[in-house]
Order: C-alpha cells, then structure tokens, then sequence
C-alpha cells in the first residue's frame, strides 16, 4: 500500500478501496528478506520504484502548467501523443487537473 512505509520505522498512509478489493498482507521482514535474497525481485523492485518517481515528477510538472492546452500537449507527449477513447476523458480531466468542460473544449479547438 505504500513503498516508502518498507525503509522506514513508522509511516503513517491511509488506503480507501472504492469497489469490492481483496488485500493481501506480507510481514515487512519477509519482504525486505526476499528483496535481500533474490536479485530479480530486487531488479524488479528497482524498476517499479523509479517509474513511480518518474509519474510523480511527470505529474507534478503537469499541474504547474498554466493552461488546458499546455496540459494536454504535455500528457499527450508522455503518452506518446495518443489521446484516450472519449469514454475517458472525463477521467483525463482529473489527471490533469481541469474542468471536463475545459478539456472538451480545448479538444474541441483541435479538432
């Protein structure tokens, strides 16, 4: 539920499941032991922790943006210029931090 909470004492995060989840518990010394023990979990690791480092440096830039089309142009070059289904974006809206109305017009004004 949250990765820094494994190399610290304490750390305090709340989780809220919005739909039926199942969650399963891993005792933080098993974790940190399989780490230490197997490379390719480790490698694995790594690589999850360093993409999440890599969104939350994308969205930060993202939100410090000042207009809808800079956002966009910006979320499109991360998502390699692919523009979701239409049934998405009010979905895009939030991850960019605009009004759904906003986004569909600057859509709009591309089209």
């Amino acid at each position: 539920m949250a990765e820094a909470s494994l190399y610290s004492t304490y750390y305090h995060c709340h989780a809220r499941a919005q739909q039926p989840t199942s969650v399963y518990r891993l005792p933080k010394t098993t974790l940190l032991k399989q780490l230490t023990n197997d490379p390719e979990l480790a490698f694995h690791w790594s690589h999850y922790l360093a993409r999440e480092v890599q969104q939350a440096r994308f969205r930060s830039e993202l939100l410090s943006l000042k207009t809808v089309a800079a956002r966009l142009d910006s979320w499109l070059n991360w998502h390699n210029q692919t523009l979701p289904a239409k049934g998405e974006w009010k979905t895009l809206a939030e991850q960019l931090g605009v009004s759904p109305e906003a986004l569909y017009r600057e859509i709009a004004r591309r089209d």
